[in-house]
């Protein structure tokens, strides 16, 4: 048992200890939110395509290609938006929070928070099978938020930007351009991989400084009930059901705690920037990052010692 509550502290201590690090960044104004945001930026942009890109270039796909995973992975997505997408209006009238509630409970902060605890749990030369699943879940969460957020502010959905978009994103590229050259069998000389390997080990420890920095705090009272479901829904009910379902199924492993990543965490930060952009509640959707990031340092703590007790990896 006490082997057991290592592992859940190793697995979710060093990740808070750097957004620590990153509220004491804000804490001391070290950094204006300008320059966050453009270091947000490099980060997603650079940092971001160069993880994706050494992860998969540097790996055995044929040791790491898990099609059950990605199926069940890609499956649950799809049913538990198409459930919210039902549910969430029936207990929510505004429509300004229909989409946030439901972006917020089916949209993970899988990459920033989701990768790092499999690295912490497995090692970071382990983390192929997890990096893979981004090509799945990443395009799934775009669309289909655009989607949530669309339909509840009654604008016409545009499938060929949100491709584009897709297409587009630092993330996929990556994955795919480091796909491509390693089955194409390109040599990539070692003094260029070694800084690309560099940047890739440094990507998850500046993301999550740039994330414990960028937290603001608004007032909740305005939308306490609706935060409270979201919390509930993103770190306990979701987590709950989808992985007692791929116990079910079989999943051990690293495959097991890759489902932990993605059903686990709490709401992607970027849900926040659509929800302004697309006409939503934004402060709902801010505070639903600010409690659900917060808040999943116990429940991912106590998820991880959960399933470890019971032996599933």
């Amino acid at each position: 048992m006490f082997s057991n509550f290592i592992v859940a502290i190793s697995a979710v201590i060093p990740m808070f200890c750097l957004m620590a690090i990153g509220a004491f960044v804000k804490f001391s104004k070290l950094l204006t939110d300008e320059e966050l945001s453009h270091i947000n930026r490099m980060v997603f942009r650079v940092f971001f395509f160069f993880m994706l890109f050494h992860s998969i270039y540097t790996t055995d796909l044929a040791a790491t290609f898990r099609p059950k995973l990605m199926l069940f992975g890609a499956g649950a997505v799809l049913v538990l938006f198409i459930f919210l997408m039902i549910f969430i209006p029936k207990i929510e009238k505004d429509n300004r929070r229909r989409g946030v509630m439901i972006q917020a409970i089916f949209r993970s902060n899988f990459v920033i928070m989701g990768v790092p605890i499999v690295a912490n749990i497995f090692g970071d030369e382990n983390i192929a099978v997890t990096t893979m699943m981004i090509a799945v879940i990443i395009p799934m969460y775009n669309i289909f938020a655009v989607i949530a957020l669309e339909t509840f502010r009654g604008g016409k959905i545009k499938l060929l930007p949100i491709l584009g978009g897709i297409i587009k994103n630092p993330m996929i590229l990556g994955a795919i351009s480091g796909a491509l050259l390693l089955e194409l069998g390109v040599q990539i000389p070692a003094p260029i991989l070694k800084p690309i390997g560099q940047i890739s080990a440094a990507t998850t420890p500046v993301a999550l400084i740039i994330l414990g920095a960028s937290f603001k705090l608004g007032s909740a009272q305005a939308h306490l009930s609706q935060l409270m479901k979201c919390v509930f829904g993103r770190l306990i009910l979701v987590p709950a059901v989808i992985l007692t379902v791929a116990i079910i199924l079989g999943f051990r492993g690293i495959d097991f705690v890759t489902l932990i990543a993605i059903f686990g965490t709490p709401c992607a930060i970027v849900s926040f920037a659509m929800a302004q952009q697309m006409d939503g509640d934004a402060d709902l959707a801010g505070n639903c990052v600010v409690f659900t990031s917060a808040l999943s340092c116990f429940t991912i703590f106590c998820w991880i010692l959960f399933f470890k007790t019971l032996g599933i990896f």
